[in-house]
């Protein structure tokens, strides 16, 4: 079922919060990460369902660009000030960047010893590039990549609840219901 002006087609919605969910538990699972220590119990299974998640995320990313470049969209509610339109626009540009560059910078940190991506408990990806200082540096990216994700998830939910509760619009409803 393609897109209505008035709700995103039901794969749309479907991808949206499949996606939400993922990159919600994700930062909570790596925040939660990032406090163990390499004996901790926890440690081995949370980075295992962290990279596997993280996997997931980035094929689920790769294909909502792909659908989003092949499927118009429905408009933008024609009340929407010229500004809440090049805020939206930046927003889920940056949503996409980060889409992207989390899993690779992830990838970059599993592999900086030259090990394969392990997904799953099981070797998958190899290790295709190493230089000095890979991991710490591509650490430090992800965090302030997630810091970024973070702060675009409070505008983006911010945003669809001020059309929802203040403008009384269907922005909110046309991805959900």
């Amino acid at each position: 079922m393609p897109h209505t002006p008035h709700r995103y087609a039901a794969s749309f919605r479907a991808l949206h919060g499949t996606m939400a969910a993922l990159i919600i538990s994700l930062l909570a699972l790596g925040w939660y990460m990032t406090g163990l220590t390499y004996y901790d119990p926890d440690y081995r299974w949370t980075v295992t369902l962290h990279k596997s998640l993280g996997a997931l995320l980035f094929v689920l990313a790769l294909a909502r660009i792909a659908a989003r470049r092949v499927t118009p969209q429905p408009p933008i509610h024609p009340n929407h000030a010229p500004w809440e339109r090049r805020l939206a626009r930046l927003t889920h540009g940056l949503f996409y960047a980060a889409f992207l560059l989390m899993p690779l910078s992830g990838y970059l940190i599993a592999t900086a010893d030259g090990r394969p991506l392990e997904l799953l408990g099981e070797p998958m990806i190899p290790a295709l590039i190493q230089w000095p200082g890979q991991a710490d540096q591509m650490g430090k990216l992800h965090n302030g990549a997630a810091w970024l994700l973070a702060g675009l998830i409070a505008l983006h939910a911010s945003g669809a609840l001020k059309h929802h509760l203040i403008d009384r619009d269907n922005t909110l409803r046309r991805m959900f219901w």
